[in-house]
């Protein structure tokens, strides 16, 4: 076996130590497992700005109960293991899995291939890693450099931010689509049906889709790589995300439409329990009144995308036209609703009306109102945050 510690090591990289920093804000731990020697790792390790608090060998590293080297790894700070054997590196993988961390582990020979394939992300060296290491792991840098890590960390995190931007905006339109359905039940016959089967069908199929796919090209958060790593625990769907859908926007957006619903109504002449079918004198005003409530539901839509685009961050730290084809979806569907309001077949198809210019604007702040009500629930998140991180700060 070849004495490594022997042989002059190289230079970091450009842009190694700016990853590094980038992994460290983003709450990633780094621990060097190698097989060099431990005062050349440490040095190298410092250099690039990784804490080497303590140098581990490793045959005292192998020779280290479960217990205590799950308790070493607990302990804050980074650890270099040198002269680690692959067996070494598969039980440090191991151990903090069993300690719950989600473990990357890096590397280019054949001794690396159980770690790579034991870790949940194994991740070898494209240009001068083995074949074996490449088959074993689970993502190959094509360019050998570790900065490359930190951009796939990035992507992901926007991959999965943007996934939960699309449930969220599909959910909150649940509430406004089936509370008219249940106040119609529970009226006893009383109040009109303020939204047809064939309105929600041009909502879920019409007017949702563009802007939901829209959310998934939205760029990443300002604060994407500040966050903590979230825990394995966490669901795609969380009761906050719920919270959000449920019980703010949408409870606003079915509020919203109800009201333009019997605003309308009321306007028309209509009283509770007054027929309303066709043939009668307040059918037209009933058609009125659905359509009122259908154009509000997507009113509250556009409202929902915009503050579907952030997380936690406020809409103006992103740019509130940076998302082009949000944009363009948004006119699209805002032309689509103009267009079943206004050409006949369509309105006989999905039993519409032209609307009178006063519900027009009464329509308008509808968004503001949906997207700011999320908005001060961010703002009141963030500002909670703050003050939790000023209180758990030392002196």
């Amino acid at each position: 076996m070849p004495d490594r510690a022997r042989r002059t090591p190289r230079p970091p990289r450009p842009g190694v130590a700016e990853a590094v920093a980038a992994c460290h804000s983003a709450g990633i731990t780094i621990h060097v497992v190698t097989g060099d020697n431990g005062r050349t790792a440490a040095e190298i390790a410092r250099e690039v700005g990784i804490g080497a608090d303590r140098v581990i060998p490793g045959p005292e590293a192998d020779a280290l109960p479960e217990p205590q080297l799950d308790a070493l790894l607990e302990e804050p700070g980074e650890i270099v293991f040198s002269r680690s054997t692959p067996e070494g590196k598969l039980r440090i993988a191991e151990a903090l899995q069993q300690l719950g961390h989600v473990v990357a582990m890096t590397g280019d020979g054949v001794n690396d291939a159980p770690a790579l394939h034991r870790a949940d992300i194994g991740v070898a060296m494209g240009r001068s890693g083995t074949d074996v290491a490449r088959e074993a792991a689970t993502m190959i840098l094509t360019d050998d450099d570790f900065a490359t890590i930190v951009a796939a960390v990035r992507e992901g995190r926007r991959v999965y931010d943007n996934i939960r931007k699309f449930v969220l905006y599909i959910f909150v339109h649940a509430v406004p689509e089936i509370v008219p359905f249940l106040l119609f039940a529970l009226s006893g016959g009383l109040i009109p049906l303020p939204l047809t089967v064939l309105q929600i069908l041009a909502i879920d199929l019409g007017t949702e889709i563009l802007p939901a796919l829209a959310l998934g090209r939205e760029r990443a958060e300002p604060d994407i790589m500040t966050r903590r790593p979230r825990p394995r625990t966490e669901h795609l769907i969380s009761r906050r995300l719920l919270l959000r859908a449920w019980a703010v926007m949408g409870t606003i957006s079915a509020c919203l439409a109800l009201a333009m619903f019997f605003v309308v109504l009321r306007v028309g002449g209509w009283y509770p329990g007054a027929p309303v079918g066709p043939g009668t004198p307040l059918h037209g005003v009933y058609v009125q009144a659905t359509t009122a409530t259908f154009a509000t539901i997507v009113a509250c839509q556009v409202g929902t995308a915009f503050a579907a685009r952030t997380e936690r961050s406020s809409l103006r730290s992103i740019g509130v036209l940076t998302n082009r084809p949000l944009l363009g979806a948004i006119a699209a569907e805002l032309l689509f609703v103009v267009g079943l309001c206004t050409i006949p077949s369509l309105q006989l198809v999905f039993g519409t009306a032209p609307l009178p210019p006063w519900v027009v604007v009464l329509m308008i702040p509808c968004p503001l109102i949906v997207w700011g009500a999320d908005e001060l629930l961010r703002w009141t998140e963030r500002r909670r945050g703050r003050a939790t991180k000023v209180l758990a700060s030392p002196g």
